[in-house]
């Protein structure tokens, strides 16, 4: 599922630090991992933490990074023994890839395999596929189409098909009803707490680094008539072009009406890594079926949910049957392990240790009951 739609004008409170947090600050190391030919491959940025214990492949929700994954990592990795790798999706975060408007899950979940085989070659360690909305189903094809043979166990977060399929309608309206760009990081930052797209502070100021970019304004405004001329029909390529939207409340009107915020001439903005919209034609095939491959996968699995409301049938059918694991957290919007990063690393760590994939490196003292 992708994000959720909120109340982009909801006030800021207090004087938070709003400022960026570098990754080294959860993660061991970073890598630009090439798969392909030499001079001419495709280029993954990683992120990875730990030296023993079982593989997991963390695999971020749509418009995301592997950084959603930070603050995870160091909650995972105090509670047990383990390795984590989070990637870049393709044409999100750092990755660089030749075909980058292929979005289907068959390109995608093949990413997964040939980043792992690129890291571990013919003998990977154990494997937990963990993924979030989007980057879940791409977890539940990988395991379903046993591109991973080391694979052990199946996590997937706040992803279900019918609340997934329902939710899509309102995408197109969510990415029009956000600024375009900002005048900084920071700003970029207080805008994600301020919105309600992430409400964990420690989270947003290290994952929203891998969500924009750093652009010239000249570049920003070439990018956006690009795309508003793509988008547009034959007869409405002359049509006006509005200004990049840089503060959420410096307002200015263009020729249609809209408020679009403005900035002065050769000031440097931060723009979205990706343009979710010009994936529109993929959304569909990243969650139809997922419910039944899910539960279709012969590996221990687990399902974390942020709302019990978010099962459909086919999947309360199998939790009924006790065919996989699952725990509801307490409200916290769909950027879970974002907004809890401490209770899903509890849930995680527990069905780590049930199914003895990982050994415990201390007392957790979680409480966790899970439906099964």
């Amino acid at each position: 599922m992708l994000e959720e739609s909120f109340d982009t004008e909801q006030e800021f409170g207090g004087k938070p630090d709003y400022s960026p947090v570098s990754w080294r600050e959860y993660f061991d190391q970073m890598e630009d991992v090439r798969v392909g030919p030499p001079d001419d491959g495709d280029v993954y940025r990683i992120y990875k933490a730990g030296h023993d214990g079982p593989l997991l492949v963390l695999l971020h929700g749509g418009g995301h990074s592997a950084l959603s994954w930070a603050v995870f990592t160091t909650a995972i990795a105090s509670r047990v023994t383990c390795r984590v790798l989070a990637m870049d999706l393709r044409g999100h975060g750092g990755t660089l890839v030749r075909q980058s408007d292929d979005y289907s899950t068959h390109t995608m979940s093949s990413d997964v395999a040939n980043v792992i085989g690129a890291c571990y070659g013919q003998t990977p360690p154990p494997i937990v596929l963990i993924g979030h909305g989007v980057g879940g189903a791409i977890a539940v094809h990988t395991a379903s189409n046993m591109l991973l043979p080391s694979t052990v166990g199946l996590v997937a977060i706040d992803v279900v098909e019918g609340s997934a399929t329902e939710a899509l309608h309102s995408m197109q309206t969510f990415l029009k009803g956000r600024p375009k760009s900002f005048k900084s990081m920071d700003h970029a930052i207080e805008w994600s707490i301020g919105s309600g797209q992430i409400t964990n502070l420690e989270s947003a100021r290290v994952s929203m680094v891998g969500q924009i970019k750093r652009c010239g304004v000249e570049e920003a405004e070439a990018m956006e008539k690009a795309s508003l001329v793509e988008k547009a029909g034959p007869m409405e390529k002359s049509s006006p072009v509005t200004e990049e939207v840089v503060e959420h409340n410096e307002e200015s009107r263009d020729q249609s009406g809209e408020k679009e915020n403005v900035t002065s001439e050769g000031q440097v903005v931060y723009v979205w890594r990706i343009d979710l919209s010009k994936s529109e034609k993929y959304w569909d095939g990243w969650f139809r079926g997922t419910s039944n491959l899910f539960l279709a996968c012969n590996l221990p699995k687990l399902l974390l949910l942020a709302g019990i409301d978010r099962l459909d049938r086919n999947l309360t059918i199998g939790q009924m049957q006790g065919r996989f694991m699952m725990q509801v957290l307490p409200p916290c919007g769909h950027a879970v392990q974002e907004n809890r990063p401490e209770k899903v690393a509890d849930a995680v760590a527990a069905f780590l240790l049930r199914h003895k994939f990982a050994e415990a490196r201390r007392e957790t003292g979680s409480s966790n009951s899970f439906t099964q």
